[in-house]
């Protein structure tokens, strides 16, 4: 393989939305009928465009190339979408409009995730082939921690949005569903690093991408939205028990985080900035680390309130405080390193211009908005104006992001390009027949 091979493997195997291979940029709405019509009229002085058209199966148009390709990366649109909603909900400038826009985007969330959640379950019904690829796939495998994380900000307004006026079956129903989701990326994250260092194909690092920190940051995510969890139960013991596991959970994952994003900084001073195609993704780093100090700093305030009630530590009656203080600083130092991490993406971003639109732009969204979410809170705690004008600049930079991403999105799914998942290309060859009827003169002439 020549070194300009490996560059573009590497390039399509760490952005599962790059441009489809031949066989799959055909738009999702040709029919049959048409490519016979486009095979009929095709010039016999192009047999290349007549091979191509004949190799189509079944499997490249249509409905079957959307469900095919329908890659877990699309859970990251969920994920840019609710961030937006909690954004407006927290804004300490408030507005009724605020108010009911926020109400517009968890609809809308609630929408995108229960359709992205349907056709993923009936991808892996009908073709169940793809689940073990998509597994055994290294890049495209780490996506499966932006459905967690998704459905967490759905959590997280119902507990904002949704509490507040329909009472106890609510509150009921929100903690369910975050145990639901607290289980998965749990298993998400676990399972996915078991899988990257038990791997029988070693990991060169210049391969190493900012995506290694998708599954590790949807157990921190989980555990923010526990605390807003626990925040609403009533019971106080139901609340202690969610505050524990949400600093487990917040545990197990901050750490990790931090490897590796030790890692990836070696990656970065040794082999430098990624490919264009994939330069949005130095903003995640951001997303453990706003989301780490929101979640320690929630659950400290949280604890304040429930620890006397279950009279936890009951011989230090200002545990709950000491969680809260220690809490608040650490919190602090992640975001000033969040800060650092800003400048290094902003570079990166400045460096790399002009870049392709991807699915990876979605990366500009969340990471940010948990970044404004966490400056927000540091508001609310200090008498600060500083921390929330900051914070509203952050929100209001996610919300326009979000428009522009939304709108580049719209137009790759409605033409097809964004429906490409490289980890199909090892799947079994199938012989399906072509799409297109070629007459038997075409059939003859000689192949290029």
């Amino acid at each position: 393989m020549t070194m300009d091979d490996y560059e573009l493997d590497l390039i399509a195997s760490d952005n599962p939305a790059l441009t489809a291979p031949a066989a799959q940029r055909v738009p999702t709405n040709r029919t049959r009928s048409r490519s016979r019509k486009k095979a009929s009229t095709t010039p016999s002085g192009n047999p290349e465009a007549t091979v191509a058209r004949a190799e189509l199966s079944k499997y490249d148009v249509g409905w079957r190339r959307i469900v095919r390709n329908f890659s877990p990366s699309w859970f990251s649109v969920t994920m840019g979408t609710g961030i937006v909603s909690l954004l407006l909900i927290s804004i300490p400038f408030k507005a009724d409009w605020l108010y009911w826009l926020s109400v517009i985007f968890f609809g809308l969330n609630a929408i995108l995730f229960m359709c992205a959640f349907a056709i993923s379950v009936f991808r892996y019904t009908v073709y169940p082939e793809i689940w073990t690829v998509m597994i055994n796939d290294s890049v495209n495998s780490l996506f499966l921690g932006t459905i967690p994380m998704g459905f967490a900000t759905l959590v997280s307004a119902w507990c904002s949005l949704c509490i507040p006026y329909w009472g106890p079956w609510a509150v009921t129903f929100a903690w369910v569903c975050w145990i639901i989701d607290s289980v998965v990326a749990v298993a998400v994250t676990i399972s996915l690093t078991v899988l990257l260092i038990s791997s029988n194909h070693r990991q060169a690092l210049d391969r190493i991408t900012a995506a290694q920190l998708l599954p590790i940051a949807a157990s921190i995510v989980a555990a923010g939205t526990g605390a807003r969890v626990a925040e609403h139960l009533p019971d106080p013991e139901n609340a202690l028990g969610t505050i524990l596991a949400s600093y487990v959970m917040w545990g197990m994952a901050t750490p990790l985080a931090m490897t590796v994003l030790v890692m990836y900084y070696t990656r970065l001073a040794l082999h430098k900035l990624p490919p264009r195609e994939i330069v949005v993704s130095s903003f995640l780093p951001l997303g453990p680390l706003g989301m780490g100090g929101y979640s320690i700093t929630y659950l400290g305030h949280v604890s304040r309130k429930v620890f006397p009630a279950t009279r936890f530590f009951s011989d230090l009656p200002v545990a709950g405080d000491i969680f809260f203080i220690n809490g608040v600083f650490i919190a602090l130092l992640m975001w000033a390193f969040g800060l650092t991490w800003l400048c290094f993406a902003l570079a990166s971003i400045y460096k790399s211009r002009p870049f392709p639109f991807n699915m990876g732009w979605w990366g500009f969204t969340f990471p940010l908005g948990v970044m404004a979410l966490s400056t927000m809170e540091f508001g609310n705690i200090f008498p600060s104006l500083f921390f929330k004008v900051l914070g509203t600049i952050f929100a209001v930079a996610v919300i326009l992001l979000w428009c522009v991403v939304a709108a580049g999105t719209t137009r790759g799914a409605w033409n097809g390009r964004l429906f490409n998942a490289p980890c199909l290309k090892n799947l079994p060859k199938k012989d399906d027949g072509p799409v297109a009827d070629v007459s038997e003169k075409e059939k003859a002439l000689p192949k290029a």
